[in-house]
């Protein structure tokens, strides 16, 4: 019998497993895992679509008639950008918290050892909460459109709109992968919520800026999640969007830029435990 040597030859790859053509096919294998994941745990799916569709139709529902008669604009406005805001950043607290289950169970190190490019995994969180930012805002704006939300703008603008939680998000999701792979305590991950809480009630996309103390209003106009909400709102109804899209890209960039390297270092002492 003839051996066809040929018939037992290994499979062609793309590369070494520090190529740059691997990098993207295992991130691109590694972001499915994470979406499919998060999919199927209860959290991660309430965190990034149930509360903020619940919350969108709670302020529709409890003060949008209110901010109507205040301001005399439409309440969506605001309240559908504060939404998509929050689901980014309450997904990306949930999303930290499921990473350092993954460590604590020893996963990021069994991935370590594997024939798998090192940036890969990080990479791939990146790219997992993008699409997961993305996939939440699209619902929330459907949920909005149903209520009677619109864009006027026009569709480059409605564009940008989607593109700017996907930004704040990743730029918040750099944070919260930072602490927790540097602490192994799951509960100061979650104490992050308090601070997005505070962060939601004492923004402009909560009520308008005229209703909070005069002494606080600078605070609120000028923190991360106002800036983002009134970039949206312009993008959306109109308005001013030079100010509030600057200091968007200042925080969300500064945010990146401070917290990315200790979250790549953090990740890869994680990874190596």
């Amino acid at each position: 019998m003839t051996t066809h040597i040929a018939d037992h030859a290994p499979l062609p790859v793309a590369g070494s497993e520090s190529s740059a053509c691997a990098l993207m096919l295992h991130t691109l294998i590694q972001t499915r895992r994470l979406l499919l994941r998060w999919v199927r745990n209860p959290v991660a799916l309430l965190e990034t679509l149930i509360i903020p569709c619940l919350l969108l139709l709670m302020l529709d529902t409890v003060i949008g008639d209110q901010i109507r008669r205040f301001t005399g604009a439409e309440a969506l406005d605001g309240s559908v950008p504060l939404a998509a805001v929050v689901g980014a950043l309450s997904g990306a607290v949930a999303s930290g918290i499921l990473l350092g289950r993954e460590r604590d169970a020893g996963l990021l190190a069994r991935f370590w050892v594997l024939p798998v490019h090192r940036a890969s995994g990080l990479a791939s969180r990146i790219f997992a909460e993008g699409c997961r930012i993305l996939a939440g805002t699209l619902a929330i704006v459907l949920v909005g459109y149903a209520l009677g939300f619109r864009f006027r703008e026009g569709i480059w603008a409605a564009i940008a709109f989607v593109c700017v939680p996907v930004l704040v998000g990743v730029a918040f999701a750099s944070i919260v992968t930072a602490v927790a792979v540097f602490t192994a305590k799951a509960t100061l991950v979650e104490g992050i919520t308090i601070f997005t809480s505070l962060m939601m009630f004492f923004s402009t996309g909560f009520v308008p800026l005229p209703a909070y103390p005069q002494w606080i209003r600078p605070v609120v106009h000028n923190q991360p999640m106002s800036t983002a909400v009134d970039t949206m709102h312009a993008l959306a109804a109109g308005g001013p969007l030079a100010r509030p899209l600057t200091l968007t890209l200042i925080w969300s960039l500064g945010a990146i830029v401070v917290f990315a390297v200790p979250a790549a270092i953090g990740y890869r002492r994680a990874s190596r435990r």
